[in-house]
């Protein structure tokens, strides 16, 4: 029988742990929290009061997309289908919480596990170097659990920001790179285009970045941009509560404008439907979008995604910020599916309901880019 696991069934989660695996392994605090606290379910196979097997599987918020995290069976209960067995009913604990994508990691040397995987239709979408304790990598798998939607994604390539507040650079990076694979993406690229864009001041610690300074840091490396954002007052300025940080807030954007007026970045003050981009994105525009993390991370701090694809249901982004501590990787980040009714209102930040969307797209014109600044 597989039932959803509790806290009595600690003792026997840790002990099948620990006969499975010799590293990487999940710590008695681990499945505590999992079991706890978690935004997760944890199944278990039960044969008359013997735990044959479990398999845990982790949900990202705000999004439709699951991740099987870890899958164990007791060495002495395999070859009997248990693990097929977990893994079915993974996917229907998935799909009950309206998720249409599993995702998960397996060691590269576990042929085993990958043979299962590939059996029950997953495919591989990667690879994930030195994942492991002992440096082994991860192959990356993922199944649509309802590929009836066929998802239009492009390839964005997938570059996650290095610092608290770079989430901006780091998305505009990945846009600017899906449309010329020659741009680099470095932690230098990353940096540059924040000390470029930065608003100066936000929340708390450095200042984050607003549209028309990445908007500006895209034309000047040869890309066309378009930017819409539902109000001409500043942004951002209702994150500090300073009037000297307001004011600067302020000085910063007007001298952005002023630079924007005498280039053609056309600024459109009114707010782009899911419709209007999505036009834009089948014309080969990539769309960066301004979010408010609270929907995903429970915080409430102004946030940059860049959108990846589309279907009748969903909007597809890859976010830049992977939350290591509370066990995520690369893996619950790229490609998620997000309702569009969700996604709706989760592209806008602040009392005022600001939202801003940048149109990246390979400029129409030739134009040489700004020259590297010279070593001295």
């Amino acid at each position: 029988m597989i039932r959803s696991a509790n806290l009595r069934d600690l003792e026997a989660l840790v002990a099948t742990e620990n006969r499975c695996f010799e590293t990487d392994r999940l710590s008695r605090r681990s499945f505590r929290y999992m079991l706890t606290k978690a935004n997760a379910v944890t199944l278990v196979d039960d044969a008359d009061g013997v735990l044959r097997g479990y398999v845990l599987v982790l949900y990202h918020a705000g999004t439709s997309l699951a991740r099987l995290y870890s899958i164990a069976v007791d060495r002495g209960h395999r070859g009997c289908g248990v693990g097929e067995q977990l893994v079915g009913a993974a996917e229907q604990a998935a799909l009950d919480a309206d998720c249409v994508n599993m995702r998960l990691e397996i060691r590269r040397d576990n042929r085993a596990s990958l043979h299962l995987f590939e059996k029950l239709g997953y495919r591989k979408f990667g690879m994930y170097p030195d994942y492991y304790e002992d440096h082994m990598e991860a192959v990356r798998l993922e199944k649509e659990l309802a590929p009836h939607l066929r998802p239009e994604l492009v390839s964005v390539p997938y570059y996650e920001q290095t610092l608290d507040f770079t989430c901006g650079p780091a998305v505009l990076m990945m846009a600017m790179h899906s449309l010329d694979d020659a741009l680099a993406l470095d932690r230098r690229l990353e940096i540059r285009i924040w000390r470029e864009s930065t608003t100066v001041f936000m929340t708390a610690g450095h200042g984050g970045c607003g549209p028309y300074g990445l908007a500006l840091s895209a034309y000047r490396r040869g890309f066309d941009v378009s930017v819409y954002v539902n109000d001409e007052a500043a942004l951002f300025v209702d994150s500090v509560r300073s009037a000297e940080k307001k004011e600067v807030i302020r000085l910063v954007q007007e001298d952005f404008l002023e630079e924007i007026a005498q280039l053609p970045i056309p600024v459109h003050y009114r707010s782009l439907s899911l419709a209007e981009m999505r036009t834009e994105f089948d014309r080969g525009g990539i769309p960066v979008v301004l979010i408010s993390s609270y929907r995903i991370y429970k915080e409430k701090f102004p946030h940059w995604v860049v959108i990846t694809g589309f279907d009748h249901r969903f909007i597809y982004a890859h976010d830049p910020y992977v939350d290591h501590e509370k066990g995520k990787s690369v893996t619950d980040v790229l490609n998620m599916p997000i309702l569009q009714k969700d996604f709706e209102r989760m592209a806008r930040y602040g009392k005022s309901g600001q939202r801003a969307v940048l149109i990246i797209s390979k400029s129409k014109v030739t134009r040489r880019r700004r020259p590297a600044a010279r070593k001295t």
